[in-house]
C-alpha cells in the first residue's frame, strides 16, 4: 500500500490552452508575491526538481528551505511573470522582480523559467536562469502585487 495519498488536482490542468497557461502563470505570480515558502512549495510535486541559477534542488523540503533563504536576502520582493510559450504540459515564462538587499541597494532580476507539470497540475520540474541588475530606488517599476485585470507584460529593459 502506498503511504502517500494522491493529492487533489491543482487546476488548471494540462493539456494547456493559451487561457489556462496564462491562468497558471498568474497563479504562480500571486503565490510567489506572498513570499510564503510553504504556500509556494505546495504548487510543486513532492519530488519536484529545480535548477535556480546555479543551485539544484529536489523535493518540497529543499524548496521551502531555498525560498526561506531567498526571501531573507531579497527584501521588498515584488514579481511580475509573463507567459512566453506553452505546450501540452509545459510552460515557458519570462519574469522580472525587484528587491533590495540589507544595505538598501535595489535590484531588478530578469529571468526565464521552464516549467513541466504532472497530470494533476503540480509542477514537477522548474529551471530558472536569472540575472541581477543594480537599480536606483527611483527606477523601480513595481510597488506591489499586480492589480486585478492588469495584463501588461514587463518591458524588456
Amino acid at each position: 500500500m502506498d503511504p502517500s495519498p494522491t493529492p487533489p488536482p491543482r487546476p488548471p490542468l494540462p493539456p494547456f490552452t493559451a487561457e489556462t497557461a496564462l491562468r497558471k502563470v498568474r497563479a504562480a505570480e500571486a503565490a510567489w508575491n506572498t513570499r510564503d515558502p510553504e504556500k509556494v512549495a505546495a504548487a510543486y510535486t513532492a519530488d519536484s526538481v529545480w535548477r535556480n541559477r546555479s543551485e539544484f534542488l529536489q523535493g518540497r523540503e529543499e524548496i521551502v528551505a531555498f525560498l526561506t533563504r531567498k526571501w531573507e536576502k531579497e527584501q521588498g520582493y515584488v514579481l511580475r511573470k509573463d507567459l512566453w510559450a506553452f505546450t501540452d504540459d509545459r510552460i515557458g515564462v519570462r519574469f522580472q522582480y525587484e528587491w533590495h538587499d540589507a544595505d538598501g541597494q535595489w535590484w531588478r532580476s530578469y529571468g526565464n523559467e521552464l516549467w513541466e507539470f504532472d497530470a494533476l497540475g503540480y509542477m514537477r520540474r522548474r529551471e530558472a536562469s536569472i540575472n541581477d541588475v543594480a537599480i536606483g530606488e527611483s527606477e523601480r517599476r513595481f510597488d506591489g502585487p499586480r492589480a486585478e485585470g492588469d495584463d501588461t507584460a514587463p518591458p524588456l529593459r
